[in-house]
């Protein structure tokens, strides 16, 4: 146990900079997120927020949401998201895609948490921090070490490229990352669980609540 976790640091730390580069390039997707919608004009908010409401409105007027279903379906994102950085970390040519995915994740979380505050103040506030809170502080860190695993295995295969050293320790590094991108698919399950049945039930009531006649 104690190997493992002296292991883990040490791979933190020759990696700090890669890990510490993904997590501002997410945050500055949140950012970005955030300036989009007080960039966008009355008309474009007006037109966006019809079709939120019109999805509160079906919410509020539905008995209740399958959980099971929405468990499976966030789930079945994650992994297919997931996969997706996985196949790019084993293509240098990948790296820039992946920088853009991690980056467009920020970004449509700023969006959605700064929209919903932009329209509905205080009760958009609240409805982000129970909707989207829960599961992104899971999501988030998953991703952003996803993305890092991904970049930290496209630059081995770059550095191997340039050298004659021989394949094994490249088929011990692809071992390695294998088995890490699957443990994250299994915390995935996790962020999927909180949405399901913490996120969504709560986002139900609150909308019943703000919506009920």
């Amino acid at each position: 146990m104690y190997n493992k976790r002296t292991l883990l640091i040490d791979h933190v730390k020759e990696h700090a900079v890669i890990y510490i580069f993904m997590t501002i390039l997410f945050l500055t997707g949140i950012i970005f997120g955030a300036i989009i919608v007080n960039s966008m004009n009355f008309v474009q908010k007006q037109d966006l927020f019809f079709y939120l409401e019109r999805f509160f409105g079906d919410i509020s007027e539905e008995e209740r949401t399958n959980s099971s279903e929405v468990l499976k379906s966030s789930l079945l994102y994650h992994v297919k998201y997931l996969f997706i950085l996985f196949v790019l970390g084993l293509s240098v040519i990948g790296l820039p895609v992946i920088w853009i995915l991690l980056f467009l994740k920020g970004l449509v979380v700023g969006f959605s948490v700064g929209f919903m505050v932009n329209q509905l103040g205080a009760n958009g506030l609240f409805l982000a921090s129970i909707s989207i809170a829960p599961q992104n502080l899971l999501v988030i860190p998953i991703y952003i070490v996803a993305g890092s695993l991904s970049m930290i295995f496209s630059m081995i295969l770059l550095r191997k490229l340039f050298s004659w050293r021989i394949s094994q320790p490249v088929l011990q590094s692809f071992g390695k990352y294998a088995v890490l991108f699957a443990s994250l698919m299994v915390f995935s399950l996790a962020a999927a669980a909180l949405e399901a049945y913490v996120s969504n039930e709560a986002m139900e009531l609150l909308i019943k609540s703000l919506y009920k006649e």
